[in-house]
């Protein structure tokens, strides 16, 4: 029993975390004006082309993910997107006020998500 528990939890544990990439990547193609801005506000080369083939990377890693094909892999390269963007997006360092508070909680959940990936990755090898 503690087998298919496990099991279960772990399906539905790269479901949740998987689904986060996917979802994003593809409500990107829906707001790709705002977010080209934000990236070319930047300094971002590129930035629309850099936003769709971020989206896309996102949407076919967290699909991996969520399959559990090549589980180890597509979680190590989830992390890499997300220690990326949110260098690129997240520079809370270089905000203030309300602004600074918003982007420092976001990154925090970013590292929490980069922790859960790291543990399945983790548990895939």
């Amino acid at each position: 029993m503690a087998t298919t528990l496990g099991a279960v939890l772990l399906i539905a544990g790269r479901v949740l975390l998987g689904g986060l990439f996917v979802y994003g990547g593809v409500h990107h193609f829906f707001i790709i004006p705002p977010l080209t801005g934000m990236i070319a506000a930047r300094g971002v080369p590129a930035p629309r082309l850099v936003l769709i083939a971020g989206s896309v990377f996102q949407i076919l890693f967290g699909a991996l993910f969520i399959l559990g094909i090549q589980t180890a892999i597509s979680a190590f390269c989830l992390v890499a997107f997300t220690i990326v963007s949110s260098i690129m997006l997240l520079n809370f360092w270089s905000m203030e006020g309300p602004m600074r508070e918003t982007a420092k909680t976001a990154w925090q959940t970013n590292m929490a998500i980069i922790g859960g990936l790291l543990l399945a990755a983790g548990y895939a090898i």
